[in-house]
């Protein structure tokens, strides 16, 4: 019997297509937040729209304003659903080291050349790649798994300068969770937790009274 070995671009596919993700009916939803950050706690509302731009309401303090919305953002861009195709057609993929913990290396080539990842039990577990002019290096250590898709639950996050090394900022330590709101999983807690030079640091979003906005007719 032959054992047919997937490709690094298989393996890494099937990875990708196994991220949780909203569906095109995705209505969108408001929420209540509570943004906690050192000895400092804010409150007001946030709105998800059906098009994934996010605003943010009844926030008067603008550092406070730009934290619960740069988290907003964040939690509906990682939710589009986008065919691997479209984000991935112009790079290759290829084969590195496997780890002790059984994760694959893969590098990739072409478009996105210099990006690695590792995917361990059909999840990626590690993301290296460089945006927006820094490269960026997220370690996964557990996961949801919501039945239809997999919701990173603990993991951390590292800047560096991509010309020399350097790496900028703390490390960040981060804890997802999640409710089912209708036919949807939405973050409905993270926590942050940054160690900057010996200092740390600790933010905490808590998104409650979660509702779907009613689909457009």
């Amino acid at each position: 019997m032959t054992v047919t070995k997937l490709s690094a671009q298989e393996l890494f596919r099937a990875a990708y297509e196994n991220r949780y993700t909203w569906d095109k009916g995705f209505p969108g939803y408001t929420a209540d937040i509570t943004y906690k950050y050192d000895d400092k706690v804010f409150t007001g509302q946030v709105r998800i729209n059906p098009n994934l731009k996010a605003d943010v309401l009844g926030v008067d303090d603008e550092q406070a304003k730009q934290a619960i919305h740069g988290q907003a953002w964040e939690i509906a861009i990682h939710r589009v659903r986008r065919g691997f195709e479209e984000t991935h057609g112009e790079n290759t993929f290829s084969y590195g080291d496997t780890d002790l913990s059984d994760a694959v290396e893969i590098f990739v080539g072409g478009k996105s050349q210099g990006d690695r990842y590792k995917v361990r039990n059909n999840e990626v577990c590690l993301v290296h790649r460089q945006i927006h002019g820094v490269v960026v290096t997220i370690n996964t250590f557990s996961s949801h798994d919501t039945g239809e898709g997999y919701l990173s639950h603990t993991y951390d996050s590292v800047y560096h300068d991509p010309k020399t090394g350097e790496q900028k900022g703390g490390r960040s330590e981060f804890t997802d969770e999640y409710e089912k709101v209708g036919d949807y999983f939405i973050l409905n807690r993270r926590e942050i937790r940054t160690e900057t030079e010996g200092k740390l640091s600790i933010q905490e979003f808590v998104f409650s009274n979660i509702k779907l906005l009613e689909p457009a007719v």
